[in-house]
Order: C-alpha cells, then sequence, then structure tokens
C-alpha cells in the first residue's frame, strides 16, 4: 500500500545510528544521507526517509518492519539497544495479536514505537 513513509527527526545523527543499527538484522541499510535527510531500504528503494527538524512538534507513530525469522527479531531489538533506543516490548509471541505473531518493540530517539515482527 504505502510507497514511502517520511519521519521528522530531532537529532539526525542520532536517529541515523538508531536505524542504521536496528533495521540491518532485517536486510534495510541507509540508501541516501545528506546534512538534512536520511533515508533507508533494501536494493536501493528508499522507503522510511528521516527529515532533521529541530523544532520537532509532532505526533508519535507505530512503525512495523517485516523480519524474515525470529532470530532477526532478536537481532533488531538487540541492536536497537545498543544504538540507544529504549526498550518497549522484548522479542517474543504476542499470541492475543495472531498464533505466530513474533515481535519486539523499541522507541526511537524521539519517541517513535518502532518494531519488528515475524510472522512464521
Amino acid at each position: 500500500m504505502f510507497d514511502h513513509i517520511g519521519l521528522r527527526v530531532k537529532d539526525l545523527d542520532a536517529s541515523v545510528r538508531f536505524y542504521t543499527m536496528a533495521l540491518a538484522p532485517l536486510g534495510y541499510e541507509a540508501t541516501s544521507q545528506d546534512e538534512s535527510t536520511a533515508a533507508f531500504g533494501s536494493r536501493g528503494n528508499s522507503s522510511l526517509w528521516l527529515y532533521a527538524d529541530a523544532k520537532l512538534a509532532h505526533s508519535l507513530v507505530h512503525l512495523a518492519f517485516t523480519a524474515g525469522s525470529r532470530a532477526a527479531v532478536d537481532a533488531f531489538h538487540r541492536e536497537g539497544l545498543k544504538a540507544r533506543g529504549r526498550d518497549n516490548g522484548a522479542p517474543g509471541m504476542r499470541r492475543d495479536y495472531s498464533p505466530t505473531y513474533y515481535a519486539a518493540f523499541l522507541f526511537d530517539p524521539d519517541g517513535n514505537n518502532v518494531e519488528a515482527v515475524c510472522l512464521k
């Protein structure tokens, strides 16, 4: 449904560090960056855009990224914590969502709820 998502962030460097480390286990990487924007995706396609905005005033969002395995969910959580993300739900089954819903949740540097989910 979506081609891309754009988020305004207070500290672009902190956000780039967080998303670089947290998304690498899911197969996503930085695709471009300059002094005011950064993009992430796979195979040259940029799907997540970050825009520096020092006067940030926004509603927080929830982003869920598909993970290819439960190990990738675990690595997303581990690497995101190393990148100074804050825990919002350790890796594990979420059977109240679905019988195969394995996910982990982190808050990014701006407080957005970022999730990795594997439905296998």
